[in-house]
């Protein structure tokens, strides 16, 4: 840093590497790289939406196992929880090696989309290694949504599926938001500095603000969550300024 810059936020993220993903007794993740998933419970959830939401179905995808069918890919999600601050700032526990993957269908065989969809097989409709993607060594829950006849095109059943992951993921991020961070497999730290007479740069990025399919909220309380954030739409497809902590921390969720 120069004598003259002036550190802003400080944002942390601490980060937890998953190696071994199974089905077993209960949903739980372990500080030495486990994590189980149970079924029970996913019944229930459902029911809880039920006026739009059919079924729900897990599936474990191990690294390399991409040859094999899935419905609609809906989003591509980590597992992030704040620990300390809000958004962009203060302390932020992450799972690496595991991805959810919320896909879509309704009861019709119809697949959850508005201008395309994206069934098929996996290793064709997902690319790897990409910034927000799975990487070739990393595990993916499929949790996949079977809407009721007509749901998987309407605004209002696609919000409540994300909701309905979201709460799936609740049980995690309570038990990796109490990890002690002196064993996380990774720190970084970022801070949003000005640095006074150099050039100013601002990163102009367009969002999606369309509908069903094609959302996008901002802001929500969780990283990459739902809960507590809103649609562009909402704000009537306004311009909206972020800080360079905000975007890494998880501040946007594309809903598509």
């Amino acid at each position: 840093m120069a004598a003259n810059d002036i550190e802003m936020r400080r944002l942390v993220i601490k980060a937890f590497h998953m190696t071994e993903v199974e089905f077993g007794d209960e949903n739980k993740i372990t500080t030495s790289g486990t994590m189980t998933l149970n079924n029970d419970g996913l019944k229930e959830l459902a029911a809880k939406h039920s006026e739009v939401i059919e079924k729900i179905d897990i599936q474990i995808i191990k690294p390399g196992d991409h040859d094999r069918y899935t419905n609609t890919i809906m989003d591509i999600i980590p597992i992030s929880v704040k620990v300390l601050g809000k958004c962009g700032e203060g302390i932020t526990h992450t799972i690496t090696g595991v991805y959810v993957m919320p896909t879509g269908v309704d009861t019709e065989g119809k697949q959850a989309h508005e201008f395309g969809s994206s069934e098929g097989n996996l290793k064709d409709m997902l690319y790897l290694n990409r910034a927000g993607t799975p990487g070739d060594d990393d595990y993916i829950i499929s949790f996949d949504i079977t809407f009721k006849k007509g749901m998987g095109q309407e605004r209002y059943a696609i919000i409540d599926a994300y909701r309905m992951v979201e709460e799936w993921m609740g049980t995690f991020r309570e038990q990796l938001k109490k990890f002690e961070g002196t064993k996380a497999t990774e720190k970084h730290e970022y801070y949003d500095t000005i640095r006074p007479g150099q050039k100013k740069v601002l990163v102009i990025k367009e969002m999606i603000a369309h509908g069903a399919m094609l959302d996008t909220w901002i802001f929500p309380d969780q990283p990459s969550g739902v809960e507590g954030g809103k649609s562009l739409i909402d704000y009537g497809s306004m311009p909206v300024m972020l800080t360079p902590n905000e975007f890494r921390d998880g501040a946007i969720k594309a809903m598509n």
